[in-house]
C-alpha cells in the first residue's frame, strides 16, 4: 500500500514537471513572453512594409539574429515605424541599413540589417535612418505590362 503510494507521488510529480517544462518550451518558442533581457529595440521607418509581420526574422549577414517586434503607422508622415529586437553581443553602427527582403517569390518577408562603417554605434531605442522598402511583385509585373502596352501603340 504505501509502495503504491509512492509511486503515485513519484508519477505526479513526474507529470508535474513536464507540464512546467512544456509550458516553458510554448513560451519560449511561441515569443509569447520577453524571456530573453539580452536584447536591445531599435526603430525603423519604412515607406512599405508590405507582407512584413510581427515576429518575422532580422538578418544580419545571413544570419537570424533578432525578430521584428512590433510593427505601426506613423498617421502624420504615412510611414511604417517596424520595431526590431537585437541582442546585446551585436553591435550596429549608426549608418547601418534595413532592408525589407523576401524570402522567395511567394515567401514570407524578413528585415535585412546591412552594418555601416560609423565610429558611432547605435543604442537601445534609436532609429535606423537609412533603410530601403519592400518591393512588390505585383507592382513591378503591372508595370512591366503596362510600359510594354505603351510602346507597342
Amino acid at each position: 500500500m504505501i509502495n503504491r503510494i509512492n509511486i503515485q507521488i513519484v508519477v505526479g510529480f513526474f507529470v508535474i514537471f513536464g507540464l512546467l517544462a512544456f509550458a516553458f518550451l510554448a513560451v519560449k518558442l511561441g515569443g509569447i513572453g520577453n524571456l530573453d533581457h539580452d536584447h536591445y529595440t531599435l526603430k525603423a521607418r519604412f515607406d512599405s512594409v508590405s507582407g512584413l509581420k510581427q515576429g518575422a526574422d532580422v538578418e544580419v549577414a545571413g544570419v537570424i539574429v533578432g525578430k521584428v517586434q512590433n510593427i505601426s503607422l506613423d498617421a502624420d508622415e504615412y510611414e511604417s515605424i517596424v520595431e526590431i529586437s537585437i541582442p546585446n553581443d551585436v553591435k550596429l553602427q549608426e549608418d547601418t541599413i534595413a532592408s525589407v527582403r523576401s524570402t522567395g517569390l511567394i515567401g514570407g518577408k524578413f528585415i535585412k540589417v546591412s552594418p555601416g562603417g560609423s565610429e558611432e554605434l547605435l543604442q537601445a531605442g534609436d532609429e535606423i535612418t537609412e533603410t530601403e522598402s519592400s518591393v512588390s511583385l505585383e507592382e513591378l509585373i503591372s508595370k512591366y505590362i503596362f510600359e510594354s502596352e505603351g510602346d507597342s501603340k
